[in-house]
């Protein structure tokens, strides 16, 4: 179990790094109003029409991953913290007193007054 949550994890982390980085790529809807007025930008490494589709259902594959990776994830995690719940469980105990609560207190010494434990001064 323990190895496959750490599997999940990589592809957790290699998946938050891919997905910021294809956002981070991609155009805005803005991002075309500057080739009208002859800027060559709008020409890219997928071509002028294949890069929003590639881009795009990319994006979309790998927020899907991350998303049931993370349900996975929260899954295995609740399962683990059930688990541990269930080893940690004390039992409450039971504290017997004596049967007669007043004789056993008669049987014990007089408490010290605050004057017996102070150090007497030589006269």
């Amino acid at each position: 179990m323990e190895t496959l949550q750490a599997l999940l994890l990589v592809v957790q982390v290699i998946c938050a790094i891919a997905l910021i980085t294809f956002i981070l790529i991609q155009h805005g809807k803005g991002a075309d109003a500057g080739a009208a007025f002859g800027s060559g930008a709008s020409a890219t490494v997928f071509g002028a029409a294949g890069s929003g589709n590639f881009m795009t259902r990319t994006t979309t594959a790998l927020a899907f991953v991350f998303l049931l990776n993370s349900l996975v994830l929260a899954w295995m995690a609740k399962q683990q913290s059930l688990e541990a719940g269930r080893l940690n469980i004390v039992e409450p105990t039971l504290i017997e007193q004596p049967a007669d609560a007043d004789t056993a207190l008669a049987d014990e010494p007089p408490a010290a007054t605050p004057d017996a434990d102070l150090p007497q001064i030589p006269e």
